[in-house]
């Protein structure tokens, strides 16, 4: 496994991802309930949070997604929203959220279309690739193609503008994002005086 996770690392997953500063590509995609959720109406309310994942097959997302949950209620007292997108199919997706007892949208993202946009799209290698079958991972059956990529894990603040104001992503899937640090990153964009505050006063 740590030899699949450092060539994954080393053909350069991840490199082209958006950073800080990009325009956030537009999206509209299917939630896991049979509606729609869309970029351009998530941030008529506020900042996105905008969380990448690889399927609930992997044990890393599961814990990810069950920690942001936790801190949902802050995401929304800093008036913010939060939505997670995998390549999963809507069923996958519907799993995911009823299981997780997710309270925030669980989106479909067909063929990583929309993560492709964010530079976080690989193709699974092919010692990767031994390792999810030995694991019982059928990533054809729950994306519904056979194009065997993946999303780099990643995690988004895009601010009211449609910018990304905060990027993390890393190759190396164990590596995420800790809840404190989204909503610390999430307090400067919702409140930006904040920033400046504490520059002024140290």
């Amino acid at each position: 496994m740590q030899a699949a996770i450092a060539e994954v690392v080393g053909n350069g997953a991840g490199r082209g991802v958006l950073r800080a500063g990009s325009i956030a590509p537009p999206f509209r995609l299917p939630d896991a309930r049979g509606g729609e959720v869309s970029l351009h109406d998530q941030l008529a309310r506020g900042p996105v949070v905008l969380a990448f994942y690889r399927g609930a097959w992997c044990p890393y997302c599961d814990l990810t997604l069950r920690a942001y949950q936790e801190v949902l209620p802050r995401i929304h007292a800093l008036g913010a929203s939060l939505v997670a997108v995998s390549p999963q199919v809507p069923d996958e997706s519907l799993a995911t959220a009823d299981k997780k007892s997710l309270a925030f949208p669980v989106l479909s993202d067909a063929a990583n279309r929309v993560a492709r946009q964010y530079g976080l799209v690989f193709g699974v290698p092919i010692r990767l690739d031994a390792i999810h079958k030995g694991f019982g991972i059928d990533l054809a059956k729950s994306n519904g193609d056979t194009s065997n990529e993946l999303p780099v894990p990643g995690t988004f603040i895009v601010d009211r503008n449609g910018r990304i104001a905060f990027a993390f992503a890393d190759a190396d899937y164990r590596a995420r994002l800790e809840p404190a640090e989204l909503l610390r990153q999430l307090e400067v964009v919702s409140c930006p005086d904040t920033e400046s505050s504490l520059s002024s006063s140290s």
